[in-house]
């Protein structure tokens, strides 16, 4: 578990060097730095969010290509530090038990199940803590619920994860620090002043307080549409030109070879009959009770006079 940061200029919040990231390491390591950078196409990216988001790719990635290998139906996890837990069942194509290339499709559908999974578990935390839900047992989490970065900080993370896990020359945590920094420059990396520029200057309208900042703005894109787009802060003068959609993680593949997949999820958190009543269910699977929760968060968001890209 990794502890993402707000893209606010406020008490605690570190603005690092984006030349002096560090060194990745998978499950966390001393090598690693992290914190809010700024770039001219992505806006605000939180480092944490994509180390965690990617770890979380590598992983369901390896346990989706293990259970196919077997055969297995089905499996469940839960990310470290939350007690919800994510059943993954998978519906293999009629003609499987004839197919010799089994492992050339498994390694593809693994490949597209990863990051789909990775995101949808990450999106899960940020649903969570709009419904209150605590992971430290004391400190306020709603207001990071959504903030403007996250969901786009976890985008970058799952795909750097696939080109990692892809890159025949170095090992996992080596293609992620080279990646990391490799798309960073692409989104077109601004200067630590310029981090903190960015943030202090929406300061007011985006966010008010200092110790626990009252978050105004979210960003409610989760793919829906096929990609996500980041919230630029505007008027920034070292930048210039349009976000930078990326493309969300998709079953394309899988549907390709005749898999289906189902993502159910059991909440296990004391607030989990709010969130049953918002989704008009208590069986809750992210295909279909992700965009129901989405709206019902959206109409919260406008009832309390934020405002928010989606």
């Amino acid at each position: 578990m990794r502890l993402g940061c707000l893209p606010t200029d406020t008490f605690g919040i570190p603005f690092p060097d984006p030349d002096r990231l560090g060194k990745h390491a998978y499950g966390l390591g001393l090598s690693e730095a992290g914190g809010i950078v700024y770039t001219c196409k992505g806006g605000h990216v939180d480092i944490d969010h994509v180390r965690g988001c990617a770890d979380a790719t590598r992983y369901l990635v390896s346990r989706t290509r293990k259970a196919l290998m077997k055969g297995q139906r089905s499996f469940s996890f839960r990310l470290t530090g939350e007690m919800s837990r994510h059943i993954i069942t998978f519906t293999y194509p009629p003609d499987w038990s004839d197919r010799t290339d089994k492992e050339r499709i498994v390694n593809e559908v693994s490949m597209a199940a990863g990051p789909y999974l990775a995101m949808n578990a990450t999106t899960w935390h940020e649903i969570l803590t709009w419904f209150g839900v605590h992971f430290g047992g004391f400190e306020p989490e709603f207001n990071s619920a959504f903030s403007w970065e996250d969901v786009y900080s976890n985008l970058i993370g799952a795909r750097l994860a696939v080109e990692a896990l892809n890159d025949p020359g170095r090992d996992y945590d080596k293609a992620m620090t080279a990646g990391i920094q490799r798309q960073l420059n692409e989104l077109g990396v601004q200067p630590r002043s310029v981090a903190i520029h960015a943030s202090d200057k929406v300061r007011g309208s985006w966010y008010t307080g200092n110790l626990v900042p009252d978050m105004k703005m979210r960003n409610f894109d989760i793919g829906l549409d096929g990609s996500i787009t980041p919230t630029l802060v505007p008027g920034i003068g070292e930048c210039a030109g349009e976000p930078m959609s990326l493309p969300a993680p998709s079953l394309d593949v899988l549907h390709r070879y005749g898999f289906k997949v189902r993502h159910e999820i059991k909440p296990n958190v004391f607030e989990q009959g709010r969130i049953y009543r918002a989704a008009e269910s208590k069986k809750l699977t992210a295909e279909e009770h992700f965009p129901i929760l989405l709206e019902y968060m959206k109409q919260d968001a406008a009832e309390r006079g934020y405002s928010f890209d989606d």
